[in-house]
């Protein structure tokens, strides 16, 4: 039996690499991008069994108009990937204003508002499941992406509690976690102008490991969309999926050392409460 999909940010990387292993497998998908032709020969080849809509995520009166007619078109979604995103590459004190907030409107915010135009639709027709597309940087962080990482870390912890919220109603959630991915994801980097300050800092290092090629991208697109469908049909859902070697030794070693500096604090927790 064919399954429904519904993914944001389908025109290139991962989301990209979904849209055409679910055609390929026979189940219908709903893509939304902004510039729906770059699947015009998908839907030719597919017809129907491709829905499209064009959809900016910083939109919020957009996202759930598009979303609704998906739903209300489509009759049912059963899973929802929101994979719409990109990376401000710089120094907190380097970046704008105005990069900082289109950062966070369309990781965060647009992610956000992808999800609660979908939940209204996932509780009528009793459940569903729900991708959402983060990054090792939501359990990470990397010198010179501070508002990446900010916008990553920001929808784990809306996606945790919301999870919990809706858990009654039979809508799940896992949280999706790739390591570097050899996409166009290095290319689309937005960065400010630098500031010679921070040459010599590390994240000098990681602007010179970036544009050098240094900065490793083992990560196989094809391979990870693989492994996310294969998620989304397993029950519980799983909270997280790590993608990447790298990845996985990487978030290891940061849970590592965050448990390891708790315990060293277990006295000073446990002294901080009213005396009863």
């Amino acid at each position: 039996m064919s399954t429904t999909w519904l993914i944001t940010g389908s025109s290139s990387g991962i989301g990209r690499a979904l849209v055409e292993q679910l055609l390929a497998r026979g189940d219908r998908v709903a893509a939304t991008l902004r510039r729906p032709a770059v699947l015009s020969q998908l839907q030719a080849q597919y017809g129907e069994q491709l829905w499209l809509g064009e959809l900016d995520v910083d939109d919020a009166v957009a996202v759930r108009r598009v979303i609704g007619r998906a739903f209300d078109e489509l009759g049912r979604i059963d899973v929802v990937v929101s994979s719409a995103g990109y990376a401000l590459f710089g120094a907190a004190e380097e970046v704008s204003d105005e990069q900082i907030e289109q950062q966070l409107q369309t990781n965060l915010i647009g992610s956000i508002q992808v999800i609660r135009a979908c939940l209204p639709h996932l509780r009528a027709q009793g459940g569903g499941r729900v991708l959402q597309v983060s990054s090792e940087g939501g359990q990470l962080a990397y010198p010179n992406f501070s508002l990446y990482h900010a916008s990553k870390w920001g929808i784990e912890g809306f996606v945790e509690s919301v999870a919990q919220e809706v858990a009654p109603f039979g809508i799940q959630f896992t949280l999706v976690e790739p390591g570097p991915t050899r996409t166009n994801f290095g290319a689309a980097l937005v960065s400010p102008p630098v500031m010679a300050v921070y040459d010599q800092t590390p994240a000098g290092e990681v602007r010179r490991a970036v544009t050098s090629g240094a900065f490793a991208l083992k990560g196989d697109p094809e391979k990870m969309a693989r492994e996310i469908i294969t998620v989304a049909s397993v029950d519980p859902a799983p909270k997280r999926l790590l993608l990447g070697s790298d990845a996985y030794d990487r978030v290891h070693s940061a849970l590592t050392e965050r448990l390891a500096a708790l315990e060293q604090q277990v006295a000073q927790a446990r002294n901080t409460e009213l005396d009863k």
